[in-house]
């Protein structure tokens, strides 16, 4: 238990110092000057950049990241599946395309930003109802569901562009959606994340016993008294909500749901009261670390390039280095569900 304690704090202090990055980096000021507006100095200008753009674009990659962490984590216990996630099980395909959909073709605006909320959760529902038919309820084995997720994606995508071509205008607007970025995240966006994340969230480890002897498979979970096919419908609509709130903030983060619940489970175990907010936390200090890793090294290139507009999306970042670490699961665990 000590132990557990002691990676907590270590994990904390690593998420103050993803969310310091987060402030410092960046354009258009540099990290003396972030310091001195901290302190109550700097200019009008300096303050706005600070804490109308800087800000609450931290406070929405958290949220999205812990977001992705705790829906990555519900899946995998629900289905009994370390290949399970948001990515490979149609749910982050699928909000994307409700998100792209409500936006294209003129059904939700920033005008109404919930509604792009809602258009997600109904795209996430269909992408993992797909897969859940495709793959006999979820008792496929992992090999089976990451195949048959990657096909449920390959159509939804294919829908996506589809989309994107009787709308071609609106290209601009919605490719945060289909990269990932957290670029020009305002209040607006935390204001909408924040009470969606914070209801899921609560549901999600009000879960923690159900989704415990659902891991234990479905006949110790019956034995116990559960019932397992109710108990998993109900984890997959909280995992794709969550997913559907972190698609309609910052788009698709390719594989930031499948890898975080690994090594939330590495650090505190199999207790998912300890686990899911452990999920969470680790899942805000990747996507936070990522995107201000993601925007140094954006500052980095626009000079060596002399573009200023160059930008690099964190979705690009995450994907490239989440395919890195999915390879390494699965060579560990090839034929393991759990």
């Amino acid at each position: 238990m000590s132990r557990r304690f002691g990676a907590l704090a270590v994990l904390l202090v690593l998420l103050v110092v993803c969310a310091c990055g987060g402030l410092l980096a960046g354009r258009g000021m540099s990290p003396a000057v972030v310091w001195e507006v901290l302190g109550g100095g700097g200019d009008a200008t300096e303050r706005h950049i600070l804490f109308q753009l800087r800000l609450p674009r931290l406070l929405v990659s958290l949220g999205a990241g812990a977001c992705l962490g705790v829906a990555g984590l519900v899946l995998q216990s629900a289905l009994r599946n370390p290949l399970a996630g948001p990515e490979v099980t149609g749910v982050t395909p699928g909000a994307v395309l409700g998100a792209v959909t409500a936006t294209g073709l003129g059904l939700a605006g920033w005008e109404s930003p919930l509604a792009v909320v809602v258009a997600a959760c109904v795209g996430g529902c269909t992408g993992a109802a797909l897969l859940w038919l495709l793959t006999g309820r979820g008792r496929g084995d992992p090999a089976q569901i990451a195949v048959h997720g990657v096909l449920v994606s390959a159509v939804l995508g294919g829908l996506t562009a589809m989309v994107l071509l009787v709308a071609p205008g609106e290209l601009g607007s919605v490719v945060q959606w289909l990269v990932g970025t957290t670029e020009g995240r305002v209040w607006q966006h935390w204001h909408l994340l924040w009470p969606w994340a914070l209801a899921w969230g609560a549901m999600a480890w009000l879960m923690t016993g159900p989704l415990t002897l659902l891991r234990c498979g479905d006949e110790i979970a019956g034995a116990a008294g559960l019932s397992a096919a109710r108990a998993r419908t109900l984890a997959l609509l909280c995992a794709v909500a969550l997913t559907a709130g972190a698609v309609a903030a910052v788009g698709a983060l390719g594989f930031v749901g499948l890898l975080v619940p690994h090594l939330a489970l590495a650090v505190f175990g199999a207790d998912l009261r300890l686990t899911l907010p452990g999920a969470a936390l680790v899942g805000a200090a990747v996507v936070s670390g990522a995107d201000a890793a993601a925007q140094l090294a954006s500052r980095l290139l626009a000079v060596a390039l002399d573009s200023d507009r160059l930008t690099l999306p964190i979705g690009a970042l995450t994907t490239c280095l989440g395919a890195v670490l999915l390879l390494i699961v699965v060579r560990r665990a090839p034929s393991r569900t759990f």
